[in-house]
């Protein structure tokens, strides 16, 4: 897979794309990542790619032409391009299963006020991670791109993979480790049975209590 990110701040992305599995995944090929300064295809003096905003207002605007022709120089046939908005439809974990699909996804980062609407006539979807606002589109590249990279093949383990939070519409269940007994408080006795039965029972059963608890949204997205 490649992933390009187009960004007005590459250097907020570097260290992300340097540690941990990103790296690996990387280093074992199985993903290129390209950060693109979509400034460098401004024709305007002084590297210029935002104006005031038609109609007034408060901040900046981020012109289409300087993104459009970054497209238009790095797009093929396999190209899936996503703008990240907080207008657009919100991220969730089937969105990565999807996208994982794509062989080279292109993801533009907005910044100041936005970008000029007429962007989305060049673009095959706007994804939002969340119901808030950030000071532009660089975090929210990051998380699309990690939670898509993990689910390539090879990246990490399958095992891993096999029950996570979000299947099957429930959160994950409680994991614990070593020691038995940290300050009073104990791992649960079944974890410590043996009997793989007892414990599919009753990891299931905490799914379904800590997703009641937590996010009773999800029980009802049979769809998701």
């Amino acid at each position: 897979m490649r992933i390009d990110i187009l960004t007005l701040f590459p250097d907020m992305l570097t260290g992300f794309l340097n540690e941990s599995i990103i790296k690996r995944a990387i280093a074992d090929n199985k993903v290129t990542i390209n950060l693109i300064d979509y400034r460098k295809y401004t024709k305007l003096n002084n590297n210029q790619v935002d104006d005031t905003a038609f109609g007034g207002g408060a901040g900046m605007v981020i012109m289409c032409e300087p993104i459009v022709l970054a497209l238009e120089d790095i797009k093929t046939d396999d190209s899936h391009i996503i703008l990240l908005d907080p207008k657009g439809k919100l991220y969730k974990q089937k969105e990565a299963k999807r996208l994982k699909e794509y062989k080279h996804l292109i993801l533009i980062c907005g910044h100041y006020e936005g970008i000029d609407e007429r962007i989305k006539n060049y673009v095959d979807e706007v994804i939002s991670i969340g119901d808030y606002i950030l000071t532009g589109g660089e975090l929210a590249s990051a998380i699309i791109t990690d939670s898509v990279v993990r689910l390539l093949p090879g990246v990490i383990t399958s095992e891993s993979l096999d029950s996570e939070s979000f299947d099957e519409n429930l959160l994950d269940y409680p994991v614990y480790t070593k020691p038995r007994n940290f300050r009073g408080y104990e791992v649960p006795e079944v974890l410590l049975s043996g009997n793989h039965k007892l414990i599919d029972e009753y990891r299931y059963n905490e799914r379904v209590r800590l997703t009641k608890e937590n996010r009773p949204d999800l029980i009802g997205d049979k769809d998701e």
